[in-house]
């Protein structure tokens, strides 16, 4: 055990987990590794299972969110964590209060960590610099959504293997999508070849400059692609419309049977959520063998569980 936690002192050096961007390949290995090992474990008898007893980890979410809520809450609770979860209609923001008053009290009822959800981009960097306590990226604004990108990598490579020269497509809303830009950093530091698709308004050729090939048109970004990860039109982030009509974007961008048929037989489909059905995707292609959906939501537990372990228990996270 003394062993174990030794490696993963010398690993794992980051107090907490803002941004794909910020990490080397071998830290997001090291996440995807460990997450590995818990999915595989057998019952709750291994020890850290247990690593996290006596804590209490806030989850302080000021955007909606179905699955990256519930998977933090399933994953701590997983470790013994104790949770509690604050929605910004039920804070003091909603009378004024700022978030870094928020996060400060919330570290004085006790808290050992914060995943923090917030419409602002940089705000879990903003707070790491104020409280004491690891803060956790649940997506800020358009800028990233790191738990997503590890957990969607995660499921890439227990289906794909080694994501080396693997053909990726992200196809959708590129522009203000927060989890398109954690995927690109983090399939690009385990050499995956990204191309990015979409109409050229929400895909715009600076992202070539990252290091993806973009290119709006959906035939050439699916023809060879091992995988295909669809996004939705992130309607709540633009301020005007960026396409004539869902209808005319579904027609030319939408992922049909037909468009399935077209693309590399094993092919693996995937989306991070909600769906849009009858918009990016189609009923038959969410719900057919192809997609992967559920198995992303599945692996998100043991992948937040990795990161809540980690970020907690380092030694640098260390406070009380």
């Amino acid at each position: 055990m003394e062993a174990r936690n030794f490696l993963e002192s010398m690993i794992w050096q980051q107090k907490s987990l803002l941004s794909i961007e910020g990490l080397s390949s071998e830290e997001i290995l090291f996440i995807l590794d460990k997450a590995k090992s818990l999915k595989e474990s057998k019952g709750n008898e291994e020890p850290i299972f247990h690593s996290l007893r006596g804590k209490r980890i806030i989850n302080l979410f000021m955007e909606p969110s179905t699955r990256t809520r519930v998977a933090f809450e399933i994953a701590a609770k997983s470790l013994g964590a104790d949770t509690i979860s604050i929605s910004g209609e039920a804070s003091s923001l909603t009378k004024g209060e700022t978030l870094k008053d928020t996060a400060m009290n919330v570290q004085a009822l006790g808290a050992d960590a914060i995943v923090l959800r917030h419409s602002s981009p940089g705000s879990p960097l903003f707070l790491s610099r104020i409280v004491d306590v690891p803060i956790i990226n649940a997506g800020d604004g358009a800028h990233e959504h790191p738990s997503q990108a590890l957990l969607d990598i995660y499921t890439l490579r227990e289906k794909l293997g080694d994501l080396r020269d693997r053909k990726i497509t992200i196809l959708g809303d590129i522009l203000f999508s927060r989890v398109a830009r954690s995927n690109l950093w983090g399939l690009l530091k385990l050499g995956a070849k990204v191309t990015l698709a979409g109409p050229s308004t929400l895909v715009p050729r600076e992202f070539e400059k990252l290091g993806a090939r973009v290119t709006h048109d959906p035939s050439v970004a699916l023809k060879d692609a091992d995988a295909v990860m669809l996004l939705r039109i992130q309607h709540e982030r633009q301020q005007a419309s960026h396409f004539p009509s869902l209808a005319e974007y579904a027609n030319v961008f939408g992922l049909d049977s037909k468009v399935l048929s077209a693309m590399k037989r094993n092919a693996i489909i995937l989306h991070p959520g909600p769906l849009n059905r009858g918009v990016e995707i189609e009923s038959e292609v969410a719900d057919s063998g192809r997609a992967v959906i559920l198995q992303q939501v599945a692996n998100g537990i043991a992948v937040r569980m990795a990161i809540l372990h980690l970020c907690i228990t380092s030694e640098k996270s260390s406070h009380s």
